[in-house]
């Protein structure tokens, strides 16, 4: 009877175990996944910044093209040899500086008429882009934007183009500039993830494994492949659909994908780019995460063992006990021998579970470190990137035997090597995008960091700079970071007239009715009257040739206009430019609650 009754209670505890470890595996399953999509969605949150940031950097820069008296009057009037060479010259000297890949004009025919690569065997000159939207939307009035593969160059790029109008509005040619990707893909080979990036049509175009490239993760109808092919996205280039079978377990989405006989198992979390009509795809291995929790699960039946066994031990020592007490009084003192033996036991398996509990704390200590790393080794990526291509950059110049260009590329990693030191105090701005809504924040933290920003500039210049802000500044409404680029272009004008002079620049900042007005003075000739009306225009410039495309100011200026201030210059009555930058101050509600 007895036995029979042992039987019915260990059945009962493994089924009690087994329902457990399910429910547990289940939990841990979950929470694994839980923590593989936060840490996936980073990386993709942070994929789509560093995209956005790519194509921002340039999709201004054909409209403001288009805008130049040079471009009109080259589409305005027939074309000559002697014009074309020139013409070729001018955007080939315009793609170096600007850093894209290359830069074109259109005729309305659809016919390339000059190129920043014309003396390269793949020039685009002669060459008819009628098929390519970005050129049928620009001659159409509008801008065009279109990713593909080049069909003359075989390399990937991102198009944008911008019409050209003659003084009536009619369209008389179309700039059309094309930016690489191949860099930004490469950057994602480091990282634990894969990353992918789709077109409209579901065809994969960037993927950190090769051969995912054009390949569909939607089915390839007829439809699908038929406005691929009008459009000639991918030249000649046949395609396949990816071996992708999707599933879902709870809120997440998970993907298997069969490769060489081989299948694997994926998280995925993705993000549209509307503008660019991309979706950008991160793909997470879950057999890591699996794994995890098998092991959460195991630690789990372990500790689940250990204590039915205490348990079962100590009932049948009761029994046992009782048994004793019965039957033998004598023995009591063997009894409580016995006890001793026990506590001893269970004190053990007590401090051995808070040191397999003290091991697991430590493991995700580690865990987390590891994780703070990729972060922090992913934000000093960029700046080194930056500091490669300006390496590239001063090695073509100096082939060319322009060294003082390379020397100011030299200086441009040296700022760069400086940047990269304040990192972890900056992550938090260098992460926000380049057009941040507008807020309210103090002005002296802006103006610090812009010091810093302009350090090795002003050093190489050998010109202080004297800051005198008012102690009683009220908050300001703008952008902390776009202000910062204006601050930092002004300094950068300001050392550039003080060239071969002495003296300081001097920064200062007030309270003005309204507004905070700010200035930066220079000692150097000032700005002569018959140009002040025109010194904010895109492309006026009085500086020597190749020393700039003369849209800093400019560039400065609209940021001004953005924030509802403006920007303003004169001269000095003892001589010099002054810039004013005139800001915003905030309502005191306003004040009050970003204080708060």
């Amino acid at each position: 009877m007895a036995r029979r009754r042992q039987g019915r209670i260990v059945m009962l505890l493994a089924a009690l175990c087994l329902l457990v470890t399910l429910a547990v595996d289940r939990l841990a399953t979950r929470a694994a996944l839980r923590e593989g999509q936060a840490r996936a969605e980073v990386t993709l949150r942070q994929t789509v910044n560093a995209l956005e940031g790519h194509i921002r950097r340039f999709e201004a820069l054909p409209a403001l093209l288009a805008r130049d008296d040079e471009v009109r009057d080259f589409f305005a009037v027939p074309q000559t040899a002697a014009g074309i060479d020139s013409m070729n010259l001018w955007l080939k000297a315009t793609n170096d500086l600007a850093g894209s890949s290359d830069l074109y004009l259109i005729a309305p025919d659809g016919v390339t008429l000059a190129a920043s690569n014309f003396d390269r065997p793949d020039s685009f000159v002669g060459e008819s882009f009628t098929y390519r939207p970005y050129f049928t939307d620009a001659l159409a009035g509008g801008t065009g934007r279109f990713f593909a593969l080049g069909t003359t160059s075989g390399v990937r790029g991102y198009y944008f183009g911008s019409p050209v109008r003659d003084g009536s509005g009619r369209v008389i040619g179309v700039v059309a500039l094309k930016i690489g990707v191949d860099d930004l893909e490469a950057a994602w080979r480091s990282a634990e993830y894969e990353i992918l990036v789709s077109d409209p049509e579901g065809i994969v175009f960037m993927a950190t494994d090769p051969t995912w490239r054009y390949r569909g993760l939607l089915p390839l109808t007829a439809e699908r492949v038929a406005r691929t092919e009008a459009s000639r996205r991918y030249a000649e280039i046949a395609l396949a659909e990816l071996a992708v079978q999707r599933a879902s377990e709870g809120r997440f989405a998970l993907l298997s994908l069969s490769s060489g006989g081989v299948a694997r198992d994926y998280l995925e979390v993705e993000r549209a780019m509307p503008e660019a009509g991309w979706t950008v795809h991160v793909w997470l291995d879950t057999a890591p995460l699996r794994g995890q929790a098998r092991l959460t699960v195991a630690a789990t039946v372990l500790l689940l063992g250990v204590a039915l066994s205490l348990g079962w031990a100590l009932w049948q020592r009761r029994a046992r006990l009782a048994e004793r007490i019965a039957l033998q009084a004598a023995a009591q003192a063997d009894l409580e021998r016995q006890v001793a033996e026990r506590t001893a036991d269970l004190t053990r398996a007590n401090e051995e579970l808070h040191r397999m509990q003290a091991d697991l704390v430590q493991a995700g200590k580690l865990a987390a470190l590891g994780r703070m790393s990729a972060a922090l080794s992913h934000e000093i990526n960029q700046p080194l990137a930056a500091a490669r291509n300006w390496a590239d950059s001063a090695a073509l110049l100096i082939e060319r035997g322009e060294v003082a260009r390379a020397r100011e590329n030299i200086g441009q990693i040296l700022s760069l090597i400086d940047r990269m030191a304040a990192i972890a105090r900056h992550l938090r701005n260098v992460a926000r995008k380049p057009e941040e809504p507008l807020k309210v924040f103090p002005l002296a933290p802006v103006v610090a960091d812009a010091l810093q920003v302009a350090e090795t500039r002003l050093k190489a210049s050998g010109h202080a700079v004297q800051v005198d802000l008012a102690p009683d500044l009220p908050l300001v409404r703008g952008g902390p970071v776009r202000l910062q680029q204006v601050i930092v272009n002004l300094l950068s004008n300001a050392a550039d007239a003080m060239e071969g002079r002495a003296g300081e620049i001097e920064l200062g900042a007030r309270a003005e009715g309204g507004e905070v007005v700010m200035t930066v003075r220079d000692h150097g000739p000032g700005v002569a009257a018959a140009i002040a009306d025109r010194i904010f225009d895109p492309f006026f410039t009085t500086k020597t040739v190749g020393s700039g495309l003369g849209l800093g100011l400019s560039i400065s200026y609209n940021i001004m206009k953005d924030f509802g201030g403006d920007l303003r210059v004169a001269n000095h009555p003892e001589g010099g430019a002054v810039f004013s930058v005139v800001l915003m101050a905030a309502g005191r509600a306003e004040g009050g609650m970003a204080a708060e």
